[in-house]
């Protein structure tokens, strides 16, 4: 049979990072005197890679400035981590589900994430993670979600075909990406957008908890698998 790839977002998937996020894009903005966007407003942009996010939160600002704002915005993101009163959890029942799925001997994890390598690298270090995922795809060698890239490289790594490789995901960015790449789709509703947008989207259907969420994998695993 061939390996089941299950494909991980991180922030707003695995990894809370939301508070983190909003103070350093307050901090950036500030920094080039800029208005700060509305918290849902910056949320809504969490899984694109950084200067994509910038680009939306700031329409019509050339090339250079959005550079210097994402630089801005990297120097409060590291700030904030040095500082060990800041954190970026896992969320509830994260941690169970995915060692629940590394432990199968059919199942293969991945993550694809707009975060760059070194902050995925040290959010899995943090908590334990590391040695699970086969194939680690960050905004840092890879094209922006919603482009495809990320899945496609991710199966190259991992051996796994479409029909045979699903990609998990809090926002439509993770959703348009398993839709491009031609793989299916599960939606998480504790993320940054709404679960009828994900539905809307393209996703099989959208969970409540890891638990849920785990279910959904093995009903959808158990549908690819018949015949393969």
């Amino acid at each position: 049979m061939s390996p089941r790839l299950v494909i991980f977002d991180c922030d707003g998937t695995l990894v809370d990072s939301q508070h983190m996020i909003c103070a350093a894009m307050n901090q950036a903005f500030a920094d080039h005197g800029l208005t700060v966007p509305p918290r849902e407003t910056i949320l809504g942009i969490v899984g694109l890679s950084l200067p994509q996010a910038i680009a939306r939160l700031v329409e019509d600002m050339d090339e250079e400035r959005v550079g210097a704002i994402s630089d801005s915005y990297k120097q409060a993101f590291g700030l904030l981590r040095s500082d060990p009163a800041n954190s970026e959890p896992l969320y509830e029942g994260a941690l169970e589900a995915v060692l629940d799925l590394a432990a199968r001997d059919d199942v293969l994890l991945g993550i694809a994430t707009g975060k760059s390598r070194r902050g995925v690298d040290r959010v899995l270090a943090l908590h334990g993670l590391g040695d699970h995922f086969i194939t680690l795809q960050t905004a840092d060698d890879n094209p922006s979600k919603p482009h495809p890239g990320m899945i496609r490289r991710a199966m190259c790594e991992a051996g796994a075909r479409p029909e045979h490789t699903l990609m998990i995901g809090d926002t439509t960015y993770d959703m348009a990406m398993a839709r491009s790449a031609g793989v299916a789709a599960l939606g998480v509703g504790w993320g940054y957008h709404p679960p009828a947008h994900l539905l809307a989207s393209g996703a099989h259907s959208v969970s409540d908890d890891f638990p849920a969420l785990v279910a959904a994998i093995g009903e959808l695993h158990g549908a690819s698998g018949a015949g393969a």
